[in-house]
């Protein structure tokens, strides 16, 4: 007896301590989150690079810069952005404590460590070799001795050369002090330099934009990105760590993750060298069509070329065996519907494409996340309206979130399994169409956005 009660008495006292622990633990939270209200803005150092921050076409944009983003919006105060050329400007810059945060694909290696205040991980990247396709590939450490090769500075690849030098003497590479990661990679793209280093995730961005850059091989897999603090500043370290704990719970990270990366998946080397050609023959016949009708229908031009490219590939006669036509694919019901006399028209047709795609916009649901409605009136012009909102109906049913973009693409291919289909209103569809059609244009817009 006098056994159990002091298993009690210790279980309690163990209970109370953990709970203390964790109140003090959010008290320092709450207190450390007041500081930064108190500042009222939060000051981040970036790269400008389509990895991390860039401007789009409604806006700043990158996956780094929306973290940010959506971090000071969870704190109530302004993001303050400033940009650096290399990793060398920003990583001195924020040991000069000229801003609160850097945020640029920064690596957390062992010798950053010493110097640098890290904050949490976000994001895990190999480092890889790159090349141009229809150059001679090297396969593996003890070719690069026969290429040109350069990296860039201040990066983690330096210390992961030296690395494997100590077992290939024979290694050499060349240290660019003023150009990026991004820079090297245009001049592997333009022949002008055989191979480089980069992270995956940066390449997987960066050759839809150089078609023809290509994979050697791998020199270090599981990297961590990571912010890197101000030292001043520490109290943000436990804020960042709480916060993207939150942000991760929510499901917000992963929807992030997947508008940014999910699309570079998609590659096709053929078709994108193609679009490149047709950006530079083609588009300017057609761009100050879909400069006006986008800002007649409040759109991005680059959308709308974007989504014309993946109907059309910019032909005003195009026809499908289905009889849709023009630039903009539009059916004969639906052109006249819109008022489109003639679907060869580029004008009538772009203009009746956009005014179809702002009706079906005004049909998603209020509850579908604000910067994914657009990616359901996308899919809605692939596969009908109706078949989305009998999707929307199933996910519902299989307890899928219906309102995010990235999680309800996941019910679309069942539309096309009988025991799913049976028991809805419009039936079969074609349910993996919409996805790989909204990646596309999502795919050919960024390119828009970021072309030189």
């Amino acid at each position: 007896m006098r056994q159990k009660k002091q298993f009690i008495i210790i279980s309690i006292s163990i209970i109370s301590i953990l709970f203390l622990i964790l109140f003090i633990h959010y008290i320092s939270i709450r207190m450390s989150i007041s500081k930064i209200k108190e500042e009222g803005k939060i000051i981040v150092l970036m790269r400008n690079a389509p990895t991390i921050y860039y401007q789009g076409a409604e806006g700043p944009a990158g996956f780094e810069y929306e973290l940010m983003s959506d971090f000071a919006e969870f704190l109530d105060v302004k993001l303050e952005i400033k940009l650096y050329d290399g990793m060398s400007e920003l990583l001195s810059a924020i040991d000069d404590k000229k801003g609160d945060i850097a945020s640029g694909s920064i690596t957390k290696t062992k010798v950053r460590n010493d110097t640098l205040l890290f904050g949490s991980e976000y994001y895990n990247v190999s480092e890889v070799v790159v090349y141009k396709r229809g150059q001679k590939k090297p396969k593996g450490i003890n070719d690069l001795k026969n290429y040109s090769f350069m990296i860039s500075s201040n990066t983690s690849y330096i210390g992961t050369l030296q690395g494997l030098k100590e077992d290939h003497p024979k290694l050499k590479w060349k240290v660019a002090e003023e150009l990026s990661t991004e820079q090297l990679l245009y001049k592997v793209y333009k022949k002008k330099l055989d191979c480089t280093v980069a992270d995956k995730n940066i390449f997987d961005i960066n050759r839809r934009y150089y078609p023809g850059i290509r994979i050697a091989f791998s020199i270090k897999e599981d990297q961590s990105l990571s912010w890197v603090i101000n030292e001043d500043k520490r109290y943000i370290k436990k804020v960042l760590k709480y916060w993207l704990r939150k942000y991760k719970r929510s499901g917000d990270y992963d929807a992030l993750v997947g508008k940014y990366y999910d699309y570079s998946k998609i590659f096709d080397y053929v078709d994108i060298r193609a679009f490149h050609r047709k950006i530079k023959n083609t588009l300017p016949k057609y761009k100050t069509i879909f400069m006006k009708v986008a800002k007649k229908y409040d759109f991005p031009w680059q959308l709308l070329a974007a989504q014309s490219y993946q109907e059309s590939h910019w032909r005003p006669n195009a026809k499908s065996p289905t009889g849709v036509r023009g630039m903009m694919m539009l059916t004969r019901n639906t052109a006249k519907s819109l008022g489109v006399s003639n679907r060869l028209n580029p004008y009538q047709s772009i203009n009746g494409g956009a005014k179809y795609l702002s009706k079906l916009l005004k049909q998603v649901p209020e509850n579908v996340y604000e910067e994914d409605k657009i990616l359901f009136a996308l899919a809605g012009y692939n596969v009908g309206m109706a078949h989305i909102k009998d999707a929307i109906k199933l996910a519902e049913e299989l307890s899928i979130d219906k309102n995010r973009w990235n999680e309800f693409k996941t019910v679309l291919p069942l539309l096309t399994q009988e025991k799913y289909y049976k028991k809805l209103k419009y039936g079969y569809a074609r349910g993996t169409e919409p996805i790989i059609y909204v990646e596309r244009i999502l795919n050919y817009k960024n390119i828009l956005e970021n072309k030189r």
